[in-house]
């Protein structure tokens, strides 16, 4: 089997890893890849979202399967085109993005459906027409921007000048460009997060280990929201009770709703969950995996993914197929200085080759290139220390050892990641 991923990041890095374990898999392209998955694949340097090259590129390969990493070829129709061709391909089609790519779209789906979300305030196109709204909402309200923003789209906003601010800067000045065009404000929900991932090949599912991420660039959910600095993987985040709650109140109506608007739906569902007093609750839907997440969830996989996906995309998934490792994983994100906001570039990292095997910890790239045979930083999130262990402790004891070898200029890393859920098992114990 020759494989075909598309992205260049942590999570792309982490399914490639796991592809390549597979007896089944005997080449692996990525687009366009990074300097630490150019290891395990060969790079292709092109545009991920342009539906174009990247079907030009396929028709000289000939990948017997096709996996896509990020949101952005997704909501532009990659597998559209793909499918329209009958190549084998993981990942929903335009329309279904949608549910990722239009957060008006989602929420407009989730009421439909009756599935338990935030209450909406409304949807607005014009600045002065939000501003209004926000002499009835309840404080802290929630503002989000309709399309793809790389992250930046959501803001939970204090008090009305901080909404004021951030509604202008987006409907007014455009700062999150096309994405930003139209907001949404919905009420604040309070509780833990929990990420709840499915696969599906349109008609039977299979739930992935429950994992939880963390947001927050500072230590303590401080500071602003980044694409993720950690996230960790252990089954007592999610009791059966709450599972069979989340299930029968949230999944099975998601899946019921899309089929009663006609969309099928195949491919990696991410469903982002608020555990409330009240309930689980539906933060967001993604149209593929989390990351980092990903990073904790491959590391758990007892499975052969290259077998699992091809069945998937050939509409004939095998539930049971999918195994876990017992346990727990982690994953901790070691970040280019001033991330999440204006970063450098080009800096050497040091110490990724004292990280050996026998530690258990892989470290999987996600802001890396080559440059004159030494691995330089090119991005904010530049590499995600990622380790399983009996516990949730012994794998982050794992991952922290790892991060105190490797340096770069202005790394950062939160020191927190899983913290509040050892200190919770440790008060149930």
């Amino acid at each position: 089997m020759n494989v075909l991923m598309i992205g260049g990041g942590g999570r792309e890095h982490a399914l490639v890893w796991k592809l390549k374990q597979s007896s089944r898999v005997e080449k692996i392209w990525c687009v366009p890849g990074n300097g630490g998955i150019a290891a395990d694949a060969e790079c292709i340097s092109a545009d991920p979202g342009d539906v174009a090259a990247i079907v030009s590129l396929s028709e000289k390969l000939h990948p017997d399967l096709t996996v896509v990493g990020p949101e952005l070829p997704l909501v532009n129709g990659l597998t559209d085109a793909f499918r329209e061709r009958h190549w084998p391909i993981v990942g929903p089609s335009k329309v279904a993005a949608q549910l990722e790519g239009s957060k008006i779209f989602s929420k407009e789906f989730l009421l439909r459906h009756k599935i338990p979300t935030a209450k909406m305030v409304g949807s607005y196109d014009s600045a002065k027409h939000a501003c209004a709204a926000l002499k009835s909402v309840a404080w802290p309200v929630v503002i989000k921007a309709d399309g793809l923003c790389a992250g930046k789209g959501v803001f939970l906003a204090p008090h009305e000048n901080e909404a004021r601010d951030f509604i202008e800067r987006v409907l007014e000045k455009g700062e999150l460009g096309a994405g930003g065009r139209r907001i949404l404000l919905e009420e604040t929900l309070e509780g833990e997060e929990l990420s709840f991932m499915i696969l599906t090949d349109g008609e039977r599912y299979a739930p992935l280990v429950p994992t939880r991420d963390h947001k927050r660039v500072f230590d303590g959910n401080e500071g602003p929201n980044t694409g993720g600095m950690g996230a960790y993987s252990t089954d007592d985040l999610l009791p059966d009770e709450l599972r069979k709650t989340i299930v029968s109140k949230i999944l099975e109506p998601t899946l019921r709703g899309l089929t009663a608007d006609s969309i099928r739906y195949q491919g990696f569902l991410y469903i982002g969950l608020m555990l409330t007093r009240s309930g689980p609750m539906v933060l967001e839907y993604n149209c593929r995996l989390g990351d980092p997440e990903t990073q904790a969830i491959v590391a758990r996989m007892d499975f052969d993914l290259a077998e699992v996906l091809s069945d998937a995309a050939a509409g004939k998934l095998q539930p049971s197929k999918l195994k876990w490792k017992p346990g727990a994983s982690a994953c901790v994100v070691l970040a280019s200085g001033g991330y999440p906001g204006k970063f450098a570039s080009g800096k050497p990292i040091e110490g990724l080759t004292t990280i050996g095997t026998k530690s258990g910890v892989v470290a999987f790239h996600a802001g890396t290139r080559l440059e004159d045979s030494r691995m330089v930083t090119s991005g904010g999130r530049v590499l995600g220390l990622t380790a399983v262990g009996p516990k949730l402790d012994a794998a982050l004891s794992a991952v922290y050892s790892a991060a105190a070898k490797i340096h770069f200029d202005g790394m950062h890393f939160r020191k927190d990641i899983g913290a509040s859920h050892s200190s919770l098992t440790a008060a149930g114990d």
